[in-house]
């Protein structure tokens, strides 16, 4: 099973593999408009993310309740849906829901931010407008590389730095804030909730691939090149060990048991060492998984009920 590292060391070991990145620190944040609906409020709002890069993101805030509020990070997936970015926490997808509405009508704090290539982020890549969408995502992935960067690392840096911004608003509880997302934003939730302890609960959703076992079905395409971190495998790390470091903290895994994104035999691993590490620190219940039988890569209704409801649990529950 690897390495078993206590959590300093671990984070420790994941900063270096996400290469030279600024520290993640509380953004200037400028607001670019603000709109009133009729159970929500929705800033619009950006800031420069340290390398001279713009983010652009969404704060929900839900009318006629009491504040400050619990709070979610949530992060968008990549499915090369790159114009989506942080609009898919607030359209209504296949499986009918808007999860980031969703989760503001059930009465959080909801923040949504464009990962690199996405959103209005399609062309921030070296070639500016000539490319966009998947040429912006691989021509961003050498430009960081040659820099001593990581776009992986780049990305969790502005979730971090997002995080940030999400702490410091007033109407948000700083001590009950959680992070979720599916596939991609699955990944950026695990590495966020393992990075800042902060978060105080996480639900990735379709995403929980052990990176030997990935390896090993020899699929490589089957992930976007934002998935290759330099040095991880020889680093002895694996995703069991970003999962667990999260401990004691809530977590709540949701996948399907055929999704060839996360091998099921590499979850099984997982989820074997990280409830032995939750249950070193007397919080075995805190750890919880819902595979999906026959479901592959998927969002399903149930699996946006299914946070919304860990996340009452967790942190609502916790005022």
């Amino acid at each position: 099973m690897g390495l078993t590292l206590d959590p300093k060391t671990t984070r420790e070991q994941l900063w270096r593999l996400l290469g030279d990145i600024p520290p993640p620190a509380l953004p200037q944040v400028t607001l670019i408009s603000t709109r009133r609906e009729a159970t929500y409020s929705l800033e619009h709002f950006s800031f420069v993310n340290g390398v001279g890069d713009t983010v652009f993101g969404y704060l929900i805030l839900p009318n006629d309740i009491k504040y400050p509020a619990p709070a979610v990070l949530y992060h968008h997936e990549h499915g090369g849906k790159y114009a989506l970015g942080k609009d898919a926490a607030i359209k209504i997808r296949e499986n009918g829901y808007a999860p980031g509405l969703a989760l503001a009508e059930a009465g959080f704090v909801v923040m949504a931010i464009d990962a690199y290539g996405f959103g209005q982020r399609e062309h921030q890549g070296p070639a500016g407008e000539l490319e966009r969408g998947r040429e912006t995502e691989l021509s961003l992935f050498k430009h960081f590389l040659w820099r001593g960067k990581t776009l992986w690392g780049m990305m969790v840096h502005d979730d971090l730095s997002a995080l940030a911004y999400l702490r410091s608003r007033p109407e948000v509880d700083a001590g009950r804030i959680g992070a979720a997302g599916m596939s991609l934003g699955a990944s950026r939730a695990t590495w966020v909730g393992a990075l800042d302890e902060s978060v105080k609960a996480v639900v990735p959703i379709s995403q929980m691939t052990r990176y030997r076992d990935f390896a090993a079905a020899g699929d490589l395409a089957l992930h976007a090149i934002y998935y290759y971190v330099p040095g991880v495998l020889a680093s002895g790390l694996d995703m069991e060990h970003i999962v667990a470091v999260t401990a004691p903290r809530h977590q709540l895994i949701l996948t399907g048991d055929s999704d060839p994104l996360s091998p099921l035999p590499g979850i099984h691993k997982v989820m074997a060492y990280a409830r032995d590490v939750y249950r070193e620190h007397g919080a075995a219940g805190k750890l919880e998984i819902v595979l999906y039988e026959g479901v592959a890569h998927a969002y399903l209704p149930a699996m946006v009920e299914a946070s919304i409801e860990f996340f009452r649990r967790t942190l609502q529950a916790s005022a």
